[in-house]
């Protein structure tokens, strides 16, 4: 369980240790290393307070930080505007982006088992899909390099969502957006991050299983990990207790959007619900790795330029399903994401040792607010700053 490190103390962790007595010197050390992790924690919750301070700042921000087995959390705001009260690691959030990881556990753990290839293409396993698309491999579109077109940027898509927002749509029918449309470039030519991949990629473990994406998520990954929070709704609504989610316009009130549209318009692109607690055990456990072997884990851990979408902390580049953030303070890999109401970013070292989640209630990215953003991204910085230090 995650300790809630409260914003007069900030920095302090789940657990205290009690080592043996030290000489003067490794003393002296360990008040140094003290006074730092202090230091970190105090810049985080300064950084978390401007970034809700802002003119069109999220009302709401959550960051959990594990250093081994010590953790602490830091929040800052309201977790609803309506009835004010702190933000929890058991409050439930849509991931946005970063279920993308989901979709690349279910579809790595499948390479693992043998049942699919990174090679695999369409046309081998979705030969429904337009022949247009044939040649994009599973590797491409965990990677963002598939030049598959993007669904959600359908106009048709967009107009249904504003005349029926709460209606299911069916995963089949995702792609049907952007039927006729071709490739944008040519397979594995270069990186564009893209919504469809996540979706090609899902669809490609229920081909090769016979099985719905919602069944392998709570077999390969959910169950392994002890997720008994975390789910891919196909409605409009969140569980409880949830974070209330924003939009913030010019001249007007905060408007709650949690549960202004149907998650199925995400899909394994984003339509994952989970917790802060248990998003911190779930991207611990996808760096382990605890969802595939090693060495599919050696064949996603190869890098291109290009950002998640937000970017997150430091320079960013893409592996399959996970991006590499190489901070000040160390590397860690990941993702971020935003949706309506919604910006997320979780990462690990390496194993899963170290690891930080931060949420905010507000969908922020370069053309939204990017002015809160650059905050955001500084935060998440001091995020894994704090994760990474020695305590």
């Amino acid at each position: 369980m995650l300790a809630i490190a409260a914003a007069a103390t900030p920095g302090s962790a789940s657990s205290v240790h009690h080592p043996a007595r030290a000489t003067p010197a490794r003393a002296t050390s360990a008040q140094a290393t003290a006074r730092s992790n202090v230091t970190t924690g105090v810049a985080l919750q300064n950084a978390l307070n401007q970034l809700v301070a802002m003119p069109y700042g999220p009302p709401g921000v959550i960051v959990t930080v594990q250093h081994g087995a010590r953790s602490a959390v830091y929040q800052a705001g309201t977790a609803t505007v309506a009835h004010r009260r702190p933000l929890s690691t058991s409050d439930h959030a849509r991931l946005a982006g970063f279920a993308e990881t989901y979709s690349g556990a279910v579809a790595l753990s499948l390479v693992s088992s043998g049942k699919l290839r990174l090679s695999s293409t369409i046309g081998q396993v979705l030969p429904a899909l337009p022949r247009a698309w044939y040649r994009v491999t599973l590797g491409d579109v965990l990677q963002h390099r598939s030049g598959l077109p993007d669904y959600t940027k359908s106009k048709a898509l967009r107009e249904r969502l504003a005349r029926y927002p709460l209606a299911t749509i069916p995963p089949g029918l995702l792609l049907r957006y952007v039927w006729g449309k071709p490739l944008q470039f040519r397979p594995g030519a270069r990186y564009k991050y893209d919504n469809s991949d996540s979706v090609v990629a899902a669809l490609m473990a229920e081909a090769v299983t016979g099985r719905s994406y919602s069944s392998l998520l709570g077999t390969l990954v959910y169950q392994r990990a002890g997720l008994g929070q975390t789910s891919l709704p196909s409605r409009f609504r969140l569980p409880r207790p949830y974070l209330h989610g924003y939009q913030l316009e010019p001249g007007q009130p905060a408007k709650d959007v949690s549960e202004a549209r149907t998650a199925s318009a995400a899909w394994a692109s984003g339509g994952i619900v989970s917790t802060p607690a248990e998003m911190n055990t779930f991207v611990r456990d996808f760096l382990a790795p605890l969802f595939f072997s090693r060495q599919t884990q050696a064949a996603q851990l190869s890098f291109v330029p290009g950002s998640s979408s937000p970017p997150g902390p430091g320079t960013n580049s893409a592996g399959l399903a996970v991006f590499k953030y190489a901070t000040s303070c160390g590397t860690v890999y990941g993702h971020t994401g935003n949706a309506l109401g919604y910006t997320q970013f979780g990462a690990a070292t390496l194993g899963g040792g170290n690891s930080v989640t931060v949420t905010a209630t507000e969908d922020l990215s370069t053309s939204v607010h990017p002015e809160v953003l650059a905050v955001l991204r500084q935060a998440e910085q001091l995020a894994v700053c704090a994760a990474m230090a020695p305590r």
